[in-house]
């Protein structure tokens, strides 16, 4: 027996700004010829691109269901899936309406209040089971009142052309989305912003910016085309174009913050005002860099990630956790990338870059996690240890961004010089679109190291093994004295080292994070104790390294901490100042070898 074809009425949603003051969105969901026997419907636990279960069920305040005017038994079947039914005879609809809390200040969720709305698709909407595949028609409102009257939409939905209530550019009204994988993926922001626009790869591109700002949108403009039309080139050649007929990002500027997350053709990035670039501004600042950079990587996911992706998240199951080992490449090659990217578009130095590419390696080498736990490792267990970091992080876990884009280097350089030129991790990341990002096809667990010697010719999976499934340290400094870059280890100062992080607990100084083997842990220190007094002398947020200043590696000092509220005694035998300070400089008279590297490499 032939079985039954989809049914591909779409399903509507419509979502208002209900009470903006008391942060509660409403949505109602309304579908076609549901189950008689009883609908299913379910919200997302998490959001594709951040690797952790986030429960946003557990901000939906009421839910009801009806058919008609009819009410409708909903019964709840787990945190985020209710069942709706059994219907009344002849029911041909059924509507499901909810409150959402919204004030999830992030990329992640949702937040709403009087100034701005912003939501991601898996915080509000309820996926029908059994109808994913279904068209979506979104209708988005406005909040009630004069006071909005001037609030526009910023989205890179697909205006519902054609319908009657269809949106107007950058306006509410009726969008669409092909199925719902698709509607969850398109953020959407509310409010008053800043519009600016540009071209690159002859897409239209738009930045939207929210909040109080002073940005100078010309120089924002003028850098983000020069980093997306470098990265056009890097997948599509000079003249091709990218996966996407448009792409907006959306930017809310707050006093303190930070954060990015992908999506197919747009990206919620949350940065402090400051970190905006503001007329004049004679020199790059490191705020503005720092946001480039953020930028620069969400843009690359529009390749990898987005459509490069690893084979487990087609399609992503979003009730629970998607485990992979691969994260290490499609974040780590793509944090690898987010500052090549600056360097080759012109946006900043090759100087530049070596500081920035030295406080990545510096920071993996801090990390004594990185002897313990392999890159792959760390992408598996991604969902319960990156994202839930803890006092013992550091000593535990190393870093699948920070360590990939090492790894990515190692490879970009070992490819280089191996192939005297040939070939490099561009031509890698080429094959991977064409293999994978055009076709859909997934990425297996050994897609990349296979392909990497199928494009070379090199016998590349030793070197995979051991940089991603080892603990051992990457060959960094040969590598990068191949292209003709120096690296030497240098202390911060002379204040000897305590091993530990500190951080302000109102005016208490607390133990963050306990190094190990350092001076210390060896004292019996822990995190969260408070620091009191260093050989009598009282403690304070300003005056830490101060104290210690006044003694060398080797002396033993009296600390006094508490402990819970217990005030404990240590003896503490201090260290010299690490050498964890990486310092990237172009050596005075390199080989002519590694000149051609590494203008190939760097560009210049």
């Amino acid at each position: 027996m032939a079985s039954a074809a989809p049914d591909r009425r779409p399903i509507r949603y419509v979502i208002t700004p209900a009470n903006p003051a008391a942060h509660l969105f409403e949505v109602t969901l309304t579908v076609d010829a549901p189950d008689p026997a009883g609908q299913r419907f379910m919200l997302p636990a998490w959001i594709p691109g951040s690797y952790m279960i986030r429960e946003f069920a557990r901000n939906i305040v009421r839910i009801a269901a009806k058919a008609g005017a009819t009410p409708v038994a909903l019964r709840k079947l787990d945190k985020h899936t209710w069942q709706a039914g059994p219907l009344p005879a002849r029911a041909r609809r059924l509507s499901l309406t909810c409150e959402v809390y919204a004030w999830d200040l992030s990329v992640r969720g949702a937040h709403l209040d009087a100034t701005h709305g912003f939501f991601n698709g898996t915080s509000v909407f309820l996926r029908v089971e059994g109808r994913e595949d279904a068209p979506c028609l979104v209708d988005i409102r406005p909040p009630a009142g004069g006071a909005y009257r001037d609030w526009r939409v910023a989205t890179t939905l697909a205006r519902a052309q054609g319908e009657r209530d269809a949106a107007p550019p950058w306006g509410f009204g009726l969008y669409r989305a092909a199925n719902y994988d698709e509607l969850i993926d398109h953020p959407v922001e509310m409010g008053r912003f800043t519009l600016a626009s540009f071209k690159a790869g002859g897409v239209p591109h738009e930045v939207a910016i929210s909040g109080r700002h002073d940005c100078d949108t010309a120089r924002l403009v003028a850098d983000l085309e020069r980093i997306c039309a470098w990265q056009i080139r890097l997948f599509h050649g000079p003249r091709g174009k990218p996966p996407f007929r448009r792409f907006l990002f959306l930017v809310t500027a707050v006093g303190e913050g930070y954060g990015g997350l992908e999506h197919r053709c747009s990206t919620a990035l949350l940065c402090s005002r400051n970190d905006l670039p503001a007329a004049p501004m004679d020199k790059m600042t490191d705020a503005y860099l720092g946001l480039l950079g953020l930028c620069s990587h969400e843009y690359f996911h529009c390749w990898n990630v987005k459509r490069i992706r690893p084979a487990v998240f087609q399609p992503c199951d979003l009730a629970r956790e998607n485990y992979t080992t691969l994260l290490w490449a499609f974040e780590g090659f793509t944090s690898y990338y987010d500052d090549i990217a600056l360097v080759k578009s012109g946006a900043i130095t090759r100087e530049a870059y070596l500081e920035l590419l030295g406080k990545t390696i510096a920071t993996v080498r801090r990390g004594s996690g990185r002897l313990k736990q392999s890159v792959a490792e760390s992408s598996f267990d991604a969902w319960i240890k990156y994202y839930r970091q803890d006092e013992n992080s550091p000593n535990a876990l190393v870093s699948y961004y920070a360590k990939g884009s090492l790894i990515a280097l190692a490879l970009d350089l070992t490819l280089r010089s191996r192939s005297d030129g040939r070939v490099s991790l561009d031509d890698l990341m080429r094959e991977l679109w064409r293999r994978h990002g055009a076709t859909g096809r997934g990425v297996e667990k050994g897609d990349i190291p296979r392909l990497a010697e199928e494009i070379s010719g090199l016998r590349l999976r030793p070197l995979f093994a051991a940089w991603v499934h080892g603990t051992g340290e990457l060959p960094l400094k040969p590598l990068l004295a191949a292209a003709g870059i120096e690296l030497a280890w240098e202390s911060a100062g002379s204040t000897p080292w305590l091993g530990v992080r500190t951080a302000a607990d109102g005016a208490d100084l607390k133990l963050a994070n306990v190094h190990d083997g350092g001076p210390a842990q060896a004292a019996g220190l822990s995190a969260h104790d408070v620091l009191c007094a260093i050989e009598g002398l009282r403690v304070t947020r300003d005056n830490l390294d101060k104290l210690l200043g006044r003694h060398r590696g080797g002396d033993t000092v009296a600390v006094h901490a508490f402990r819970c509220d217990e005030l404990m005694r240590f003896e503490v035998t201090l260290a010299d100042a690490p050498r964890d300070v990486a310092r990237l400089r172009i050596a005075a008279r390199p080989r002519q070898a590694a000149l051609k590297l590494r203008k190939a490499w760097l560009g210049g």
